[in-house]
């Protein structure tokens, strides 16, 4: 696809110099890590505080661009522009505490510039907000002032009000640019969802990736459109009710076009990580690398009005500070959200099961808004599938379902069998909806070996159980783009490297993990670099009418709307779970069924999932003062209850939903 520019009016777009000039060096992150000592009079070793203002070429309020680039190892850096097609150098001056800045009036949004540091080949900037060309070219001036918002009113959405639909731009659409999300609104809105989630947008090599392996944290990926399509995206959603979360990643940087080593202590050696040596947040030299990333996070909020950010795998984080990097962050984005007057979430995601990420800086923990629990979906999945390899090993009973609706955490200070330890800690007195769940998301679809989704491996009733299971229970909801209607095409890894060598170490890499399990597939391993396995990925969205995918989608535009509409499903604090049917028991007819009452009083909810494969006992079959409200097994949905159809037992992975005083449902 050609990258598209933001104004349309870049400067030197078909004179710029030759990839090979930019690709000569090297993208190691670590060869540039000279000797510490040097230039310490120069980076200001007397003054007190280093200096707080954000690197790259930022538009000042007189108009001009200020260039400010932070390289404490190098003696000398050269901002090298291309004003009419030709190069032309300026000697950038030091500033003290290793960075070096250039300030020029009269510039043209689209400028091409690079950092020639020390007489190398000039390297694009490690904050570029735009690199019209891709990772190895120059990167662009861009302007985020000269965007007309139209939402002003829009003060963001509340945490109880969540309903996120995690997307990966390039396969959403046919088109796969941020420009084609915006007509699917109005099917998110009629689906009942409150808040996208765009998958990682930082700048990757070349045209397909999930977004994981960007290395320009600051530039929106070209392929997709560049920043001023993200800022059309998101005006548009706020006008549409939408709130617009970005899966932000500040655990690592992807391996191709990864120039940050050069400028700068941006990595240490004092922890590994699965993707090499760690991001610097408590080694020598961190202050200018925690700024890097709080800056960061600051410029989404405030350039483009997003309303939320997921920290990509914060278990990969490492900082021993006696102020942890997540707590500082938290903090500046608060207040940047309060000067703003709009509500902002920053949710981790997280395989640790820690509440301290989210209880309040007073108990010790790090103040964020939410966590993603993972131990919900293992629950269901390891349930539903009968799978048990890797993780899934520590779930796949009736009990850690139970568990993981009244506790959130299965794992919770108990032993682990996966981890051969204990994990975990409670989540005892934490809202529930700080807690994100899911039955899909991009690594539990994409991380399996066809990346095949539960259309093809659930029956449909199943699916339709662990709907219910997910719009049920008492934490905040993400959906995975085609779920909602079973979209039968699957999310399989992808990317475009443009290194040979990194490309044969990915597809072997793929090929010997998948090996290494104890459990077998049907076909080969999708080749990420395949253009036609990116292309396999692409949403269908279809769902025909009286089809499986329309009846799964009315299914969970139901439940959604239940969600808003019952008091009891917006009662975070009231959740009673029971597991029926214990041997021996006077329910054992009723075994392997989940009572689930949500709410209080007389508008309380009782749910009851068969979670097995064979009829059950309804417990409730007396009625009393609830009556049948919804069935995920209603002909409405694709099952097999009528509407006369006795209540007195559960079909096959049935939830039945009693409401109080409500008349037989069915959908």
């Amino acid at each position: 696809m050609e990258s598209r520019s933001p104004s349309g009016d870049g400067d030197g777009d078909s004179t710029v110099p030759q990839s090979g000039e930019l690709d000569r060096a090297t993208s190691h992150q670590n060869e540039a890590r000279l000797t510490r000592s040097r230039g310490t009079e120069r980076m200001g070793i007397l003054r007190d505080e280093p200096q707080r203002l954000p690197q790259g070429g930022v538009r000042q309020s007189d108009g001009s661009v200020e260039w400010r680039v932070w390289a404490p190892q190098r003696e000398d850096v050269v901002l090298v522009t291309w004003p009419n097609g030709r190069p032309a150098e300026t000697a950038m001056t030091a500033e003290g505490w290793g960075s070096f800045v250039h300030r020029r009036a009269g510039v043209e949004e689209g400028l091409r510039y690079a950092y020639r540091l020390e007489r190398g080949d000039p390297l694009p900037d490690p904050a570029s907000r735009w690199q019209p060309e891709g990772v190895h070219r120059p990167s662009a001036v861009f302007s985020p002032d000269l965007f007309s918002w139209s939402d002003a009113d829009w003060k963001g959405l509340p945490r109880e009000e969540l309903v996120i639909y995690e997307l990966h731009v390039g396969t959403f659409t046919e088109e796969g640019t941020l420009d084609a999300v915006i007509p699917r609104f109005g099917d998110l809105k009629d689906l009942g969802v409150t808040a996208i989630e765009l998958m990682p947008l930082a700048q990757f090599p070349g045209e397909r990736n999930w977004g994981y392996d960007g290395v320009q944290p600051f530039a929106v990926q070209n392929s997709y459109g560049g920043p001023r399509a993200l800022q059309q995206l998101v005006d548009a959603a706020h006008s549409a009710g939408l709130a617009v979360f970005l899966d932000v990643v500040y655990n690592h940087l992807g391996p191709e076009g990864n120039y940050l080593g050069q400028f700068g202590p941006y990595f240490t050696h004092h922890y590994p990580t699965p993707w090499g040596d760690a991001v610097n947040f408590d080694d020598a030299d961190c202050d200018a690398v925690r700024r890097f990333v709080i800056d960061n996070a600051l410029m989404w909020v405030r350039d483009f009005h997003i309303d939320g950010l997921r920290l990509d795998a914060v278990h990969a984080i490492y900082d021993l500070s006696a102020r942890h990097i997540l707590a500082e962050l938290q903090e500046e984005v608060q207040e940047a959200a309060a000067a703003a007057g709009r509500t902002v979430h920053v949710i981790a995601e997280s395989n640790q099961n820690d509440r301290r990420l989210i209880d309040r800086p007073e108990r010790g923990g790090f103040g964020l808004d939410g966590v993603w629990c993972d131990d919900f979906h293992h629950a269901v999945h390891a349930l539903l599938t009968g799978e048990r390899e890797g993780y899934y090993l520590d779930f796949g009973r009736p009990e850690h379902l139970a568990k993981t609706f009244s506790e959130a955490f299965v794992y919770d200070g108990c032993y682990s069998p996966f981890r051969r330890r204990r994990f975990g800690s409670s989540a005892a007195g934490l809202s529930r909806d700080r807690f994100v769940v899911c039955i899909h998301n991009h690594d539990q679809v994409g991380n399996r070996a066809l990346g095949d989704r539960y259309t093809a491996i659930l029956s449909p009733a199943a699916q339709r159980l662990a709907c219910g299971l997910l719009l049920v229970s008492p934490f905040t909801p993400l959906l995975f783009m085609g779920e909602e209607y079973g979209e039968t095409r699957p999310f399989p890894f992808f990317c475009s490297f443009g290194d040979e060598t990194l490309i044969r170490a990915v597809r072997e890499g793929r090929r010997e993990e998948f090996a290494s399990m104890d459990f077998s597939w049907e076909g080969e391993i999708p080749d990420p670099q395949d253009p036609a396995t990116f292309a396999a990925a692409r949403l269908t969205w279809q769902w025909p009418a009286g089809s499986f995918h329309e009846q799964l989608r009315r299914l969970y535009r139901d439940l959604l709307a239940a969600r808003r509409d019952w008091p009891a499903l917006r009662d975070r604090e009231h959740t009673l779970v029971k597991l029926l049917g214990g041997p021996g028991g006077s329910e054992s007819d009723s075994a392997g069924v989940l009572r689930i009452d949500r709410g209080e009083g007389p508008q309380r909810l009782v749910s009851l999932a068969n979670l097995s494969d064979e009829p059950r006992s309804n417990p409730c079959r007396d009625g009393g003062e609830h009556h049948l409200w919804l069935s995920t097994e209603a002909w409405g949905y694709g099952g097999a209850r009528g509407a006369d159809a006795p209540v007195d037992r559960l079909y096959p992975y049935e939830m039945l939903i009693l409401a109080p005083g409500a008349g037989d449902g069915g959908g």
